[in-house]
């Protein structure tokens, strides 16, 4: 057959001859061929950027050469959100029916996106999974270890979307595995690792999440599924990777029980320059589902609940008042929580009173949804209005309804839409989610995708992961922020360094940007802390912020009750951060230094091009200086100082991309900048 060849933005292409698959860009490019059952069997995957080909040559690929139809056709953008790409869907048509994978491609990405969607079987039975495989027990008989290749194929074709034998010989596998219900969990992540050797039994892992690396160049391949956390999926897989280390050979799975439905995303993708390779990698490609935008991403919100009032203040007057106190912090998002609307949710003061509920809101009240007039007489219009005169902009808590897997989701959408179009409100809080079927998990992503397309990416949803079956990290990556925690001090449960420790450790994994971070009022409940050397109380304000400052930072908070101190420490390192958050946010985020404890030395850099900002934290301990070095910083010409923007000390990068770090008094930080010269 003639090549179908299929061109994108800056180079990136997708082309289909004679039976072979072809995806790339300037950067990298992969081939498979399409077998018997019409699965794809990767050939070739060869990183341009680092010269490496990843994909060991096979002998034979099971079940044959694909001998139905087929064919490549371009598909519109997928998602109102995502950056400019390159979409495809390759059809796989057999007398038994077809499989449709839809393939995408941006620019700044080395791999390609895949989305399967399998009808029926198109030529042949696949080989049934294996589940003996895995645990083959050692018998302490030494005899030749069998090429096993029957029982490799069955466990690497069992659900197989992608996958390959690996070229390179001394490699780490790397598994990310993940927590959300954060009501509940504190320590959100963990990477176990192995070094592939032949004595290892074959490993099969559950998560979203893994890579592989070459230890001896630090170059390395992602695996990721972008879906919720198994535990959080309708429809799981049996495992998501499946590795065979004798042969080097790596599987990504799609999920059980589909119905020809499009299973989760799964993407693969290349990098180098070790774990810092991984991060700026995994960065780049969240930052090609979600670009950022500086009028609309990385905004400080602020939000009442925080204080425990709960929705007894929210009021037209209260709301006047915290607008004043907003504009006067330098806020730049003032959202309402729970309690605008005419009905009653059950953490509302009037649950009892008033019959609150948590799902089929429309089933309790057919206003549910309506501005609640007795608190608010004349709508919300002129609070949208007062904080524009401000320069504010103007969020909603929201509870998608999930009884019946979301039956109302068209219902939902028009309510957000009438809000966005009618007052301009463009940030919603989406909490009280429960998914519990396939089916209500697609009206969810149809909720969520309807309003954005129809407003153009405008709209920006915080998704609560705090509880729940919700889609966690990747399940809806495009979406806006992840709600991540809610702390108090009512309930001793807020600390400085904890918050801080779970944004330097997600940060490694997920865009800070994507991460809704907290800082609360530290004068309330300071008794409940009486004794303890890291209590909220023993930070100053400007530190507090500090803390969340690389992230999407919310005020948890009734901003009109703040202390006068947050308003002459707090809001002019506010200001300073809204001059350079741009700046910031489109350089790559990096984690530095230990991971916060309470004592740790530790901190971000974001590296722009000619630019490198340091956030760094000296917490409990007695050193007054610190060093680390940044080996993903070009070599540096002569030893730099940095400008100084924010907290107590002193930056000072040297040639060797060491950078030492004081600051005087524990509990403190530093926030600087410091201008990048190449070595000639």
């Amino acid at each position: 057959m003639d090549e179908i060849l299929l061109s994108g933005p800056d180079g990136t292409f997708v082309a289909l001859r004679d039976g072979v698959l072809r995806a790339g860009s300037p950067a990298f490019e992969r081939s498979w061929r399409i077998l018997l059952d019409g699965a794809l069997h990767a050939e070739t995957f060869t990183d341009h950027v680092a010269g490496i080909h990843w994909v060991a040559p096979e002998k034979s690929a099971q079940g044959g050469a694909f001998d139905g139809e087929l064919s490549l056709t371009p598909q519109p953008r997928w998602s109102a959100i995502h950056a400019d790409s390159l979409t495809a869907a390759l059809h796989v048509t057999g007398p038994e029916g077809g499989v449709t994978y839809t393939l995408q491609l941006f620019a700044a990405v080395r791999g390609v996106r895949i989305v399967r969607r399998v009808e029926t079987l198109v030529g042949a039975t696949p080989l049934p999974g294996n589940p003996n495989v895995a645990g083959k027990s050692a018998t302490g008989i030494e005899i030749d270890p069998p090429l096993d290749t029957e029982s490799s194929a069955r466990m690497l074709n069992d659900g197989r979307i992608d996958g390959f034998t690996l070229s390179p010989l001394h490699l780490c596998l790397i598994q990310v595995s993940f927590q959300d219900e954060t009501d509940s969990h504190n320590e959100l992540v963990w990477e176990r690792e192995w070094l592939l050797h032949p004595s290892e039994q074959t490993v099969t892992l559950s998560g979203c999440l893994f890579a592989v690396e070459d230890v001896l160049t630090g170059a390395g391949l992602i695996f990721l599924k972008e879906a919720p956390l198994p535990y959080a999926r309708p429809s799981p897989a049996r495992n998501d990777l499946t590795v065979l280390p004798a042969e080097r050979r790596i599987t990504l799975h799609g999920e059980l029980g589909g119905d020809a439905d499009a299973e989760y995303p799964v993407v693969v993708f290349a990098y180098v320059g070790g774990a810092f390779g991984r991060i700026a990698a995994l960065q780049a490609y969240g930052r090609a589902l979600r670009p950022y935008f500086r009028e609309r991403d990385g905004l400080l919100l602020s939000n009442t609940w925080g204080d425990r009032n709960r929705d007894s203040r929210i009021r037209a007057d209260f709301l006047t008042r915290e607008i004043a106190a907003a504009a006067r912090l330098g806020v730049d998002v003032v959202q309402i929580d729970d309690g605008w609307q005419t009905g009653a949710t059950s953490n509302s003061v009037r649950a009892r009173s008033d019959g609150g509920v948590w799902e089929g809101f429309y089933g309790a009240r057919a206003d549910f949804w309506s501005v609640n007039h007795e608190r608010f007489p004349e709508g919300l219009a002129p609070l949208v209005a007062a904080a524009g005169e401000r320069g504010l902009r103007f969020g909603l808590w929201f509870g998608p309804d999930s009884s019946n897997d979301f039956a109302a989701w068209r219902r939902d959408a028009d309510t957000l839409l009438d809000l966005h179009q009618t007052l301009g409100i463009d940030y919603f809080k989406l909490d009280g989610i429960k998914v519990r079927s396939r089916v209500g998990e697609r009206n969810l992503h149809s909720f969520v995708n309807r309003v954005l397309d129809e407003t153009s990416g405008k709209v920006v949803f915080d998704l609560d992961i705090t509880a729940e079956v919700r889609s966690g990290y990747f399940g809806m990556a495009h979406t806006g922020p992840l709600y991540l925690e809610n702390r108090y001090t009512d309930w001793h449960r807020y600390w400085p360094h904890h918050t801080l420790r779970n944004l330097w450790k997600l940060a490694h994994y997920v865009d800070p940007l994507r991460l809704r971070m907290e800082w609360l009022n530290h004068t309330r409940n300071a008794e409940k802390y009486a004794g303890d050397p890291l209590a909220p109380g023993k930070y100053a304000p400007d530190c507090l912020f500090a803390t969340v400052m690389f992230s999407s930072p919310l005020g948890f908070f009734e901003v009109s009750d703040l202390p006068e101190a947050y308003f002459t420490d707090v809001a002019p390192l506010i200001a300073t951060w809204k001059q350079h958050r741009e700046k910031i946010y489109t350089g790559t985020i990096f984690p530095i230094g230990s991971a916060p404890d309470g004592v740790a030395w530790t901190g971000f850099v974001s590296a722009t091009a000619d630019r490198l900002y340091v956030l760094a934290f000296r917490e409990h301990n007695r050193e007054a200086y610190w060093r680390v070095t940044l080996p993903f910083l070009p070599e540096v010409g002569h030893a730099v100082v940095g400008k100084q923007l924010g907290g107590d000390g002193k930056i000072l990068l040297l040639p060797d991309k060491t950078l030492l770090v004081s600051i005087p008094e524990p509990l403190q930080f530093v926030f600087a900048f410091i201008s990048i010269v190449p070595y000639p």
